[in-house]
């Protein structure tokens, strides 16, 4: 016998089998079938006696029992069973409670009336029951209707799980013929999304044919693309365009399969996602990096007219200092040798000698700072540190010089970029700023050469105001450097040329032990340096 333990109705709660009688008769129906966790629920039915239920619990289903249609639907919606059997007055309640919710559709629902009573068969169906059995009832029966309610469940729960994955793809999911047009056997509504067509349109191809809607220049890829799959039997996954109901264009990824139907017919089971945004994506991604490339050969163009610039200019003052300079001297030298050596003359008569050895001198003055100006022989021959100096030695103002170079020379273009800078920059301060003094910093550190220059004058410096600044910050630029100009505390300018130092990196292991420390040490100490006057 079975044993019931019975709670109030409306709880949410059933009975369980606690324990029954060994039982000897034919469930073959449920062997197998029955998974851990499986339950029966019994809404009503009082008048069936507890053995017509023991075949159930013999396979290891739990027996549940409420008594009306809202504890019913507790228990369904907890999961705790899959099939329901109702007697005919509770049916149709538990029916009509079951389907006003979506979620448990999947409960299978078996209504259970008297073998002389067609009018509660007949309620039953109407209500939607999924099956009717009648009683009295064979164990057979019963094992047979609840083993169909079983599967019945479960085909639903799957069914359900795959809609709801094919409704969250982000893409249309689709199964077509293997033919020229595609015809659409089953098609997902994301198709709409994509192409701004319904999917009944091409449900059969009922409205249009899905090889319609493929960007014409893309048709005989397709085409030949999933032959060659059905051909290997490999899946296919193709980019090619579709033509929107607008008229635009979308970008598809579709990843399927053929299939053969055992009729000999061929399946495409498949999926299609929008990958506009991505091609997009990478098309400016590509023009993006064209343009780079470009930007780069334009910088890699302009430090070499830079460093072109830069050898001309050497050459120029190399010719200059060995040629046309060292002829001038010889003339001076030769007329200084002719006055000494003729100084009986009178003043009258070699006056007009002693002039032009005057002018020849200032022309070679000239000539020397003309030099300087396109590329001071110091710099090319000695390096930045000694070219600093002398440039420091020649400006019109007290200049204070503090530098802190690596052992190694830094590469040329940087080295004449900064020294140009300071040069620029104590130039505007002799001739505008009105100034007494000024500072120099030039440190490298972090990867970088940094060119300071501060004066106590008036101010007002403006990258935009001449052509000598703005000549100088497209040097800078060449070479990936920046120029900055701006007040300082307390009045005056302060110019600030930032260049990167190739090889910084490696000069720095390069440097280590006691000059590491050394020049660590000298950092911490500020690097102070002794003005230089100029009276």
């Amino acid at each position: 016998m079975l044993l019931w333990e019975c709670v109030k109705p409306g709880s949410g709660e059933g009975c369980t089998v606690r324990g029954m009688a060994p039982l000897r008769g034919p469930i073959a129906a449920l062997d197998g079938l029955v998974r851990e966790g499986d339950g029966v629920l019994l809404v009503g039915l009082d008048a069936v006696g507890e053995d017509a239920w023991a075949v159930l619990a013999a396979a290891g289903l739990r027996l549940l029992r409420v008594a009306d249609a809202a504890a019913a639907v507790d228990l369904v919606a907890a999961g705790e069973v899959q099939v329901v059997l109702a007697d005919a007055r509770r049916g149709p309640a538990v029916i009509e409670a079951v389907r006003a919710r979506p979620e448990l559709a999947g409960v299978h629902v078996v209504v259970c009336v008297d073998l002389d009573a067609p009018a509660e068969l007949r309620a039953a169906l109407d209500a939607g029951a999924d099956d009717v059995m009648r009683i009295p009832f064979e164990p057979q029966v019963l094992a047979v209707r609840v083993a169909t309610g079983l599967r019945a469940a479960r085909l639903r729960a799957n069914e359900a799980l795959l809609r709801s994955l094919v409704e969250n793809i982000p893409g249309a999911v689709y199964r077509c013929a293997c033919d020229g047009d595609w015809t659409m056997e089953w098609l997902s509504d994301e198709i709409e999304e994509i192409v701004g067509y319904p999917a009944a349109d091409f449900i059969g191809s009922a409205v249009r044919t899905f090889a319609s809607i493929e960007h014409p220049d893309d048709h005989d890829y397709v085409a030949s693309s999933v032959m060659e799959s059905v051909r290997t039997g490999r899946p296919f996954a193709l980019e090619y365009r579709l033509v929107r109901a607008d008229g635009s264009v979308r970008w598809v990824l579709e990843r399927g399969l053929a299939r053969d139907s055992g009729d000999g017919r061929w399946w495409l089971d498949g999926a299609i996602f929008d990958i506009t945004a991505r091609r997009a994506a990478e098309q400016a991604l590509r023009e993006h990096e064209v343009v780079e490339a470009q930007l780069a050969e334009v910088r890699a163009s302009r430090v070499r007219i830079l460093e072109a610039a830069d050898r001309a200019r050497r050459d120029i003052e190399r010719n200059l200092h060995d040629g046309a300079q060292q002829r001038l001297v010889s003339v001076a030298l030769a007329l200084q040798i002719w006055l000494a050596r003729h100084r009986e003359l009178p003043e009258d008569d070699v006056e007009p000698l002693v002039a032009a050895l005057g002018e020849l001198s200032a022309g070679l003055a000239e000539l020397r700072d003309l030099a300087r100006g396109l590329h001071p022989a110091v710099l090319s021959d000695h390096g930045l540190e000694h070219a600093l100096h002398a440039l420091a030695q020649r400006a019109a103002v007290t200049v204070e010089l503090s530098m802190t170079l690596p052992e190694q020379r830094l590469p040329v273009s940087v080295e004449a970029a900064a020294y140009f800078a300071v040069s620029e920059a104590l130039t505007n301060v002799a001739r505008y700023a009105g100034a007494t003094r000024a500072w120099v910093d030039v440190h490298e550190r972090d990867g970088c050469l940094d060119a300071i220059v501060r004066d106590d004058g008036v101010g007002g410096a403006d990258l935009a105001a001449g052509s000598g600044l703005q000549g100088l910050r497209d040097r800078l630029a060449a070479l990936n450097g920046t120029l900055e100009i701006g007040r300082r505390p307390g009045g005056g300018t302060e110019l600030r040329a930032r260049l990167p130092t190739p090889r910084a990196d490696r000069r720095r292991r390069l440097a280590a032990g006691a000059a590491s420390a050394t020049r660590t040490a000298a950092e911490g100490a500020g690097m102070s340096a002794a003005p230089v006057n100029h009276q």
